[in-house]
């Protein structure tokens, strides 16, 4: 089990920087929140926040907490400021392992090629949380806070979805991630309940089959006459695959994930309605 500790910086009492109607320890919990939520899509993997409120843990309880709970890795997440603009990531100036450094590198270039952010390059500093701490630890500078152009996209949550994609990209890699099989019912039988707005050609396109196999396999004479709570058997079809949506999911993000365009997987969902395609945590999304 590979053990995640991720930090959101300040809280509480400490807002961090504060620009342009923002306030850095409310978007560092955000884009946290979000990595931990997609971390979840990964196998033998456990997350820990150092906090997951609105609360203030000192530097030195931040990083026992870490080496109390044996994580394996350590990433702390800040918004800078000061005048500039883009990302910059820090490793301990004392001695690392070389290990240290090549995780620093496959995380700056994670993060630089999600977000687009201009590279301030990789750098070493002698921050607490990562003197003290026992694992390999980096701390992430995303954007400027007092930069209206990277405030602007910090306001963004689906730059904030970026930002969480390009931490959990690297970390993927660092650590040797494996993704989780999606749901399959592949050739098996499996029951569909009827909702409100259901079609008998909708569940048979999203299931992979076909209207008049459903209608014979449920004894059905009339295909456009079914009714809520009825139960349908839906038996074999292709081989149909299900993502369960996480925090921060977007469809457009899911399409690509799984290597179809978004028109396919709008055509997938047809339970997917609005002009903006509004999905929900904890939703199962057809991908295949």
């Amino acid at each position: 089990m590979t053990k995640i500790f991720i930090d959101p910086g300040h809280g509480g009492k400490d807002p961090g920087a504060v620009a342009n109607g923002l306030q850095e320890k409310d978007i560092v919990l955000d884009i946290a929140k979000r990595i931990q939520s997609k971390l979840g899509d990964y196998n033998d993997v456990q997350v820990k926040l150092s906090r997951t409120n609105d609360t203030f843990v000192s530097l030195t309880n931040r990083a026992k907490d870490a080496n109390d709970w044996g994580a394996d890795y350590f990433v702390s997440i800040h918004i800078n400021a000061g005048g500039g603009t883009g990302y910059e990531d820090f490793i301990f100036n004392g001695n690392v392992s070389q290990a240290t450094r090549d995780n620093q590198d496959e995380l700056n270039k994670a993060n630089v090629s999600a977000t687009g952010f201009n590279n301030r390059g990789k750098k070493s500093a002698n921050f607490a949380v990562l003197r003290q701490t026992n694992m390999p630890a980096v701390l992430t500078e995303n954007g400027f806070i007092d930069n209206a152009t990277d405030a602007n996209n910090l306001k963004s949550a689906a730059f904030l979805d970026k930002i969480a994609d390009g931490h959990v990209s690297g970390l993927v890699k660092i650590l040797g991630l494996k993704k989780k099989a999606t749901q399959s019912t592949g050739n098996r039988s499996t029951t569909y309940t009827v909702r409100s707005g259901d079609t008998l050609s909708a569940i048979a396109q999203r299931y992979g089959t076909t209207v008049n196999k459903l209608a014979s396999d449920n004894n059905i004479s009339n295909p456009n006459l079914i009714t809520v709570g009825q139960n349908l058997k839906i038996n074999g079809g292709s081989d149909i695959k299900h993502y369960t949506v996480k925090l921060g999911d977007s469809l457009s993000v899911i399409a690509e994930n799984y290597g179809i365009s978004l028109s396919k997987i709008k055509q997938l969902n047809p339970q997917v309605k609005g002009p903006k395609f509004i999905i929900q945590p904890g939703q199962k999304i057809r991908v295949k």
